[in-house]
């Protein structure tokens, strides 16, 4: 990948409470908060969640919504999750996070197989809700 290829900078995701849905993306999947007090203090309209270097996911509260003006009909998003979102992981991270949610109570699909992505066919695959309802998979690839 060169510094002119597309990335994915963020998705946002609708939320009901930022704080814990924070919560849980750090202690059930294992991704670092990011500006968790300042959204808590009322300096920030929303806390973020770091996937990778690149890549971060919002979590917007459903009563910034009609803030959300930058196309019409923008505001009509709210509590319209996306169909899900991917995280590609390394095989062992794949393994932990799979553990870890089942500790947290995290009902799990079945793992999948050979499931087409970005970057060909996945070794193994497997989905799970966040408490908000948004549909997350995880997967890994041969490495």
């Amino acid at each position: 990948m060169t510094s002119k290829s597309a990335r994915l900078d963020h998705v946002v995701l609708w939320v009901a409470d930022p704080v814990a849905a924070a919560g849980f993306y750090e202690e059930a999947v294992g991704l670092q908060p990011l500006r968790v007090d300042e959204f808590a203090e009322g300096k920030v309209t929303f806390p973020s969640v770091r996937v990778n270097e690149e890549t971060i996911l919002d979590l917007a509260p459903h009563g910034v919504a009609d803030r959300m003006r930058m196309l019409p009909g923008s505001a009509d998003s709210a509590g319209h999750p996306v169909n899900h979102v991917c995280l590609s992981l390394p095989a062992e991270a794949f393994d932990a996070l799979r553990t870890r949610l089942q500790e947290h109570g995290v009902p799990v699909s079945d793992i999948g197989h050979d499931s087409f992505g970005a970057r060909g066919e996945a070794r193994r695959t497997f989905y799970f809700r966040d408490p908000d309802g948004n549909v997350l998979e995880a997967r890994h690839y041969d490495e």
